[in-house]
C-alpha cells in the first residue's frame, strides 16, 4: 500500500485524505501554519460526522480514519516516508513549479509526485525536473470523499510505471479513474461541464427562460439520465441517426462565445461570487444555503452507498 502525503489542508485536500485514511491508508496532510491544519482537521471531522449520520461509517471507522491523518506544518516531515506525494495548493502556475523542485530534491526517485490541477499543463508543472518521468495529474472533483470520478493525465515524460501505479491507488481508493490521453485545458469534465454553463449563460441572456426554469431543465431531464447514461451513450440509446440530424441543424445555432457573457461578467463586477459571499446568480442566505448544499450531499450520498452496494 502507498503512502501518502497530500500537500494542502484546504477544500481538496482534507477531503482527498479523508477518502486515503477511510480505505486503510496512513496519511501525512500539509499545511501552511497551525491555523490552517486545524481548519483541514475541522473539515475531515465535519465530514466524518456526516458519513456516519448516514450509516456509511462506524463509530469505530470514525475514529480510525481521524486518527490516521496527521496535520504538519513541515514540508520535510509531510514527504518523509511517504511513496506518494499529491499537491492540493493554488492553482498559479510559479507556485506548483517551486513546490515540484523543491519536492524533486526532497523526494528519492521512486516517489510519485502527482499534481490535482483541473487547468493547468502537469508538463509545464513538470518543468526543469530532474525525474519528470514519476509526475502527473490526479484531478479529483469536488468533494473528493464524495465523488469518485479522478482524471489521470500524463506529463511529457510519465512512465508507464508511474501512471499504472497512480491508477492502482486510486482504484484502491474506491475511486472511478479515466485516463486523459491529451493534454488539453479543463480536462474531459470541465469541458463538458463548461459547454453546459455557456449555453445556460446564453439562454438566461437572451431571455429565453429563467434562471430557475434553466437549472429545472437540467435537473428534471438530462440531470436524471447522466447518472446512468452520459452523452455518447445516451445518443446511442436514443439513435445515432437521431442525434446527427438534430446536430446537423442544432449546432450553428448553439453559441460559440469565447469568453462569458456580459451578465456572469456584471455579476463579478460587483463581486457577486455567489454562495461564498451571499449573491450571485441567486440570493444565498443562511437558510438558503444549508438547504442546497444539505441536498447536494444526500443526492451524492445516496450515489455513493450505490456504489459501494
Amino acid at each position: 500500500m502507498e503512502k501518502l502525503a497530500i500537500i494542502g489542508s484546504g477544500t481538496m485536500g482534507h477531503s482527498i485524505a479523508l477518502n486515503a485514511a477511510w480505505y486503510g491508508m496512513e496519511v501525512k496532510m500539509y499545511g501552511v501554519d497551525d491555523n490552517d491544519i486545524q481548519k483541514g482537521m475541522s473539515g475531515v471531522t465535519d465530514k466524518l460526522a456526516t458519513l456516519f449520520t448516514n450509516d456509511l461509517i462506524t463509530k469505530d471507522q470514525q475514529s480510525q480514519i481521524l486518527k490516521s491523518i496527521t496535520g504538519t506544518d513541515s514540508l520535510a516531515d509531510t514527504v518523509d516516508g511517504a511513496t506518494f506525494v499529491i499537491e492540493c495548493i493554488p492553482e498559479v502556475l510559479e507556485l506548483k513549479n517551486n513546490l515540484f523542485k523543491k519536492l524533486d530534491e526532497m523526494c528519492n526517485k521512486e516517489v510519485i509526485l502527482a499534481t490535482n490541477t483541473s487547468g493547468l499543463s502537469p508538463s509545464r508543472i513538470a518543468l526543469n525536473l530532474k525525474h519528470p518521468e514519476r509526475t502527473l495529474a490526479t484531478h479529483f472533483w469536488n468533494p473528493a470523499h464524495l465523488i469518485p470520478l479522478v482524471e489521470v493525465l500524463r506529463a511529457e515524460f510519465t512512465d508507464d510505471k508511474t501512471f499504472n501505479r497512480a491508477i492502482d491507488l486510486l482504484k484502491s481508493m474506491n475511486k472511478k479513474p479515466i485516463e486523459v490521453k491529451k493534454e488539453v485545458p479543463g480536462l474531459v469534465g470541465n469541458r463538458l461541464q463548461f459547454a453546459l454553463f455557456r449555453e445556460a449563460q446564453y439562454l438566461l441572456e437572451q431571455g429565453v427562460a429563467s434562471k430557475e426554469d434553466i437549472d429545472a431543465a437540467v435537473t428534471y431531464s438530462i440531470g436524471r439520465r447522466l447518472p446512468v447514461t452520459g452523452p455518447l451513450l445516451s445518443a446511442d440509446m436514443g439513435g445515432l441517426d437521431v442525434f446527427a440530424s438534430i446536430s446537423d441543424y442544432l449546432f450553428k445555432d448553439l453559441n460559440n462565445a469565447d469568453q462569458s457573457s456580459e451578465k456572469l461578467k456584471e455579476l463579478v463586477s460587483k463581486h457577486h461570487f455567489g454562495q461564498k459571499n451571499g449573491e450571485g446568480f441567486y440570493s444565498w442566505d443562511d437558510r438558503f444555503s444549508e438547504e442546497m448544499n444539505r441536498k447536494r450531499e444526500e443526492q451524492l450520498i445516496r450515489f455513493l452507498k450505490e456504489d459501494i452496494n
